[in-house]
């Protein structure tokens, strides 16, 4: 049998936690927060709230009664903002404001009616409680499903603890007095409350770490300009392939790419202007590559192109695709669009390409330097 605990040391247990949650969360960097400001504060409110609980019967009945449950239920606004804030949603003020402001006015009207608080309170928060897991999983579920699931079970159990106490105390098994008085139901009821604190809290905390690791992985293969694969990536990339092709026996292909002019495009339109035409080219690049290619940049106004399984033929194909491509599409700047071309150099080989990935990129960018001394805006093609 569990003990009996006493109520006010119980209440002022979950205070503690909701309190201690919140300063840890606050000392998260800003720009890992992604809602995590707003569920702090939440936390800040449902602390308050039941060290007002703890209070009751030494405070007016305003403060331990109305004010109390108006700041769960804002703690649950609170909550459900954070969601939609970590999901990149403008805040549903409506849905956050009106069931805080229906429920305050109803425990004003009934403050003297415990039954009906009971059941309006249950009413109300499973409310909340169902627009939380509808913003967490619709329209479509999150990617750090991990802590998703996580909180979905902490906001769960919430919601059976509200359907609980609602049917116990309108079947009238439990009554006004028997929730402030220390007993098994009520050490159930209180163990249950401050794991669900804690449940949700670690549940949303996990998923903004997920989404930081993943954001952390992104960078460390990507290019920040143009959203390609970097120099780091395409190197690893590359000695795979290389590795692959001599293991299979394959062909393999590279091809590196150079902006015509680019600096005179800097000296001409400014950083910017470059930084738009670097974007620009990427996409044509990006939207023009085979599913199994890879592209990226490899550094300044160079980007290269690996295609694993790929000949001279279908080699120099893609690249004189890419270069008319480029060509054809003129870079839109603020102050008029700007033709850009470029210059491709080309190595393929049978397996092996010498032996080792920095062979391939030296062929390569031995044809690309013969494009750009034989005028630029063309495909030079060397065997690897």
């Amino acid at each position: 049998m569990l003990p009996a605990l006493d109520v006010a040391t119980m209440l002022l247990m979950t205070a503690v936690a909701s309190f201690a949650m919140a300063g840890a969360l606050a000392a998260v960097r800003p720009e890992q927060r992604e809602g995590i400001g707003l569920w702090a504060l939440a936390l800040v409110l449902h602390g308050t709230c039941y060290v007002l609980y703890a209070l009751r019967g030494q405070v007016p009945a305003w403060a331990s009664v109305v004010l109390a449950n108006a700041l769960l239920s804002g703690s649950f606004a609170l909550i459900l903002g954070a969601i939609e804030q970590f999901h990149g949603r403008p805040a549903p003020w409506w849905r956050m404001v009106l069931p805080v402001a229906v429920l305050t006015l109803l425990f004003a009207l009934y403050i003297d009616r415990f039954t009906t608080r009971v059941g309006m309170l249950g009413v109300v928060l499973s409310l909340q409680l169902l627009l939380m897991l509808w913003a967490l999983w619709r329209p479509a579920p999150p990617a750090q499903v991990r802590g998703a699931w996580l909180l979905t079970a902490g906001l769960g159990l919430q919601v059976l603890l509200l359907t609980s106490r609602g049917w116990l105390v309108a079947t009238g098994r439990v009554g006004v007095e028997q929730l402030m008085q220390a007993s098994a139901l009520q050490a159930v009821s209180f163990v249950a409350a401050f794991v669900v604190v804690i449940l949700a809290s670690l549940g949303f905390i996990l998923m903004a770490k997920d989404r930081s690791d993943a954001a952390h992985r992104h960078l460390a293969a990507h290019d920040a300009l143009t959203g390609l694969a970097n120099r780091r990536a395409l190197m690893l990339m590359l000695e795979r392939g290389v590795a692959h092709a001599t293991r299979t026996q394959q062909e393999c292909a590279l091809l590196l790419l150079d902006i015509d002019h680019f600096k005179a495009i800097n000296d001409t339109h400014g950083h910017l202007g470059g930084d738009q035409v670097l974007r620009h080219v990427a996409e044509v690049l990006r939207t023009r590559v085979h599913a199994q290619d890879f592209v990226g940049r490899y550094g300044g106004e160079e980007f290269m192109v690996l295609l694993p399984g790929t000949g001279r033929e279908g080699a120099l194909q893609l690249a004189e695709t890419l270069r008319q491509a480029v060509a054809d599409s003129a870079c839109p700047l603020p102050g008029g669009a700007i033709a850009t071309t470029i210059s491709i150099g080309v190595c393929a080989g049978a397996a092996g390409l010498r032996g080792s990935a920095p062979a391939l990129v030296q062929c390569a960018d031995q044809a690309l330097y013969a494009a750009k001394a034989a005028g630029r805006n063309r495909v030079e093609y060397r065997q690897g």
